[in-house]
């Protein structure tokens, strides 16, 4: 359900929450890294910079790191500038009297993901997912 942008922009916040305390990453790095296109990944970051999730520096030994603890930045707070998922909520056939009143076929069924889906990543955090398989090295 994540688009290639909102998967490329967990897999570039995963390989800066594995960085040493206090260092950064260039963009070009991080993206051969999580094999992204460069100058498309440097967008992505700058906008998770100026939602808060990244603080970035310029120049010699500058890039992108994360602004809080891994443990405290959810899948949803990496997606979310991105994906706008918490607007999920239009009927999933495009009907426009689709409510609680007046439900399409598919809404309870739709509702039930879409809530479980929101759940999953607003609990998910990037912490959990840093010791899963092999670590992401970034290229200094």
């Amino acid at each position: 359900m994540l688009s290639k942008t909102g998967i490329h922009a967990i897999r570039a916040v995963i390989a800066l929450a594995e960085l040493p305390e206090g260092a950064y990453a260039g963009a070009t790095g991080i993206a051969l890294a999580i094999k992204a296109p460069k100058n498309y990944l440097g967008k992505l970051l700058q906008l998770l910079a100026r939602d808060g999730l990244l603080e970035s520096q310029k120049g010699l030994g500058g890039g992108f790191r994360l602004a809080r603890d891994p443990q405290n930045i959810t899948l949803l707070d990496v997606v979310e500038p991105i994906e706008h998922i918490s607007r999920w909520n239009g009927c999933i056939l495009g009907r426009d009297t689709c409510s609680e009143q007046n439900p399409c076929a598919l809404h309870d069924r739709w509702k039930t993901v879409r809530d479980a889906y929101l759940e999953m990543l607003g609990q998910t955090t990037i912490a959990q997912l840093l010791d899963k398989p092999k670590p992401i090295k970034i290229r200094r």
